[in-house]
């Protein structure tokens, strides 16, 4: 077995201190119901990304720019529902982790890639709607090729800090109930380097953007109430795009708020392990948060289908008083919008 020597002999990580640093530290009940709870989650995260990403790339015009990040958004949740999930059911019906050291790098690795990934790609979502709403001079200025440079910058960014561990800054290791891998916030105990580590990946993977992300919303909803009285002396057609503005803002502040919400738990626990005494959390508890983050990504196409329901609703009621209309050109409302008035040749399309 790989890994059974610890070269810092005043600290010894969780998984050196038994037997076997993949058996299983829970019940068979327990690992039963975790493996039965991702499964509903995986399969339902996967359907739903995968027909948000379908239904984008059947258009036949080209993306906006907004729509670009939510399919890189959506990208990057299918891709931690395909990659991870099915290496934590299985394992947990199993009841151990059953690929080895290897599998444990890999299933770490996705895990913080597509993890990472959502977040900075959320990050920059926030960032170009504060741009667009607060400062409109910059919001113009913003472009299709400058959104693709932002999500190549996504992709590298998380690639970058996703692959530190392999490399030798940082590891990968088991999570304390065995079933599953994750960074090894336990280095932070172990050296200098480890400490460093740990920092830097809850800093600039962490703090960083979400404190980017609450910085943005924030502005937005002062500028969107500091301007709500002059709004309301503008006619009719603008203060329904103004409703529509702050109707997409707060389908963006949903879908932040749940990553965010999601997430937070299981940084508390690792912040907790790594300048924590050792086994300061429970076993049981531990999971919790881990469950709860491996959720995050079944949350989005939730989040988009209803306002797409909300918005269909609305708007075929209105059209059925008036006249007949067909449901064939219904698509997802994501993180862009279009207001029409009931003359064809009036339409302003709004991006938030």
């Amino acid at each position: 077995m790989e890994n059974t020597s610890w070269p810092h002999s005043s600290y010894v990580p969780h998984y050196l201190l038994r037997g076997d640093p993949f058996a299983s530290r829970l019940s068979k009940e327990a690992d039963i119901v975790a493996a039965f709870y991702i499964l509903i989650i995986g399969i339902l995260s996967a359907t739903g990304n995968g027909y948000v990403i379908y239904m984008t790339i059947k258009r036949k015009t080209k993306l906006k720019p907004p729509e670009l990040m939510t399919v890189n958004l959506a990208i990057f949740d299918f891709g931690i529902s395909v990659t991870g999930k099915p290496f934590f059911v299985v394992s947990s019906f199993s009841h151990r982790w059953l690929f080895g050291w290897e599998g444990c790098r890999f299933y770490g690795w996705a895990g913080f890639f597509f993890g990472c990934g959502s977040l900075i790609t959320m990050t920059v979502v926030s960032l170009d709607r504060y741009l667009k709403i607060c400062h409109l001079r910059y919001g113009t200025w913003l472009k299709r090729q400058h959104i693709f440079l932002c999500l190549v910058f996504v992709w590298i960014y998380a690639a970058f800090w996703a692959t530190m561990p392999l490399v030798g800054w940082g590891s990968y290791a088991p999570e304390p109930f065995g079933t599953s891998c994750t960074l090894d916030w336990w280095l932070a105990q172990a050296s200098v380097s480890g400490q460093s580590f740990v920092m830097s990946i809850l800093f600039f993977c962490l703090v960083l953007p979400a404190g980017i992300i609450v910085f943005s919303y924030v502005m937005i909803i002062c500028k969107v109430k500091s301007s709500s009285k002059e709004v309301s002396s503008f006619d009719a057609r603008i203060k329904n795009s103004h409703t529509l503005e702050i109707k997409l803002t707060k389908v963006a502040m949903l879908i932040c708020a749940g990553f965010l919400i999601a997430w937070i738990p299981y940084a508390v626990v690792s912040v907790v392990s790594a300048f924590g005494e050792p086994d300061s959390i429970p076993i049981p508890v531990s999971v919790i948060p881990t469950l709860l983050a491996k959720s995050s990504a079944m949350y989005n196409p939730i989040i988009y289908q209803l306002v797409d329901l909300k918005n269909s609703c609305s708007t075929c009621c209105a059209k059925v008083i008036r006249k007949r209309t067909h449901f064939r050109n219904s698509r997802f409302y994501t993180i862009s919008g279009s207001l029409k008035d009931t003359a064809p040749a009036k339409e302003a399309h709004i991006e938030i």
